[in-house]
């Protein structure tokens, strides 16, 4: 069940909750009746390892230099 983080508007009371996906979202502040905002925050999910578009599709930015390529050998 995910873990839900909210803030008071009036009083500034920050407060987690769990709640399943499809709960309504809380509006109203228990401690003073104000109106409470959802906030974002971080997650520490991280993705590791091979297989994933960020290790696998490097940016332009990069400063690793990409492999020179072998000139063709001239044979007569």
């Amino acid at each position: 069940m995910p873990i839900y983080e909210y803030k008071c508007t009036k009083c500034n009371k920050q407060f987690e909750i769990k709640q399943k996906m499809d709960d309504a979202q809380l509006t109203e502040c228990k401690a003073c009746g104000g109106e409470l905002k959802k906030l974002i925050t971080n997650t520490s999910f991280v993705l590791k390892g091979g297989g994933w578009y960020v290790t696998d599709y490097p940016t332009e930015n990069k400063t690793e230099t990409p492999a020179k390529k072998a000139e063709p050998v001239k044979t007569e």
